[in-house]
């Protein structure tokens, strides 16, 4: 079993002088959800080697015991430092994928060529594909095969626009997850701030916020069967 795992390597908060990347928590829990089912992982970024840490995902408040497993984990941490290139990978070698959210990648992969074309891939394919958080934004481009969005009349969810605006961050997002799935006319659906919510149509599951992190996980695990 292969799962691969696309972090962000933007590392700009807009243009407020404030650092980004990917969400710890997001990146740990299901790290560790495959490794322990016997997963060989596959770490990859835009920019390959080290992604960005929000370093709000850094601050006491946030850590779990997955984040704390992490810390004293050098095999998973030089596994960090050292992520291939995005580019560099292909769909058919891999069984699932799953992107730990954070906001970095609603910059970068929501609009790299690569990352569209992967996740494409594993549609077409029909494999599991997981997103947490902010994470679900990459798929803003993604289409089927029959050229509509990949979200269209699907059941979908990602971080809400109530849980944007608790964080500050409304008028600093290139956009917002809830309103573009709606756009793009998702069946977009969401429970209260911070609260675990997962969603699954067909291959394609998506997570709230980072409390559905592990959840996601398990989910693209039975999906693998």
């Amino acid at each position: 079993m292969k799962i691969l795992m696309v972090l962000t390597s933007h590392d700009q908060l807009g243009s407020t002088g404030k650092k980004t990347g990917f969400w710890l928590e997001e990146f740990a829990a299901p790290y560790y959800a495959f490794k322990d089912a016997g997963a060989d992982v596959t770490l990859v970024s835009p920019a390959g080697g080290q992604p960005p840490l929000d370093p709000k995902s850094d601050e006491p408040g946030a850590q779990t015991a997955e984040t704390d497993r992490f810390r004293a984990d050098p095999v998973a941490q030089q596994a960090l430092a050292n992520t291939g290139r995005l580019a560099d990978v292909r769909a058919d070698d891999f069984d699932a994928v799953f992107y730990p959210g954070g906001h970095g990648p609603l910059w970068d992969l929501a609009e790299d060529k690569a990352s569209i074309a992967l996740i494409e891939a594993f549609d077409r394919a029909n494999k599991p594909h997981g997103f947490v958080c902010h994470a679900p934004g990459v798929l803003r481009h993604v289409v089927r095969a029959d050229g509509q969005p990949i979200v269209k009349d699907r059941d979908v969810t990602g971080f809400t626009n109530a849980e944007e605006a608790a964080v500050g961050l409304t008028d600093v997002v290139p956009f917002l997850i809830e309103d573009e799935f709606q756009r793009l006319g998702g069946r977009y659906s969401k429970v209260a701030d911070w609260q675990v919510h997962v969603v699954a149509d067909g291959q394609l599951v998506t997570g709230q916020n980072p409390a559905s992190s592990a959840a996601v996980a398990e989910k693209l695990l039975k999906l693998l069967g």
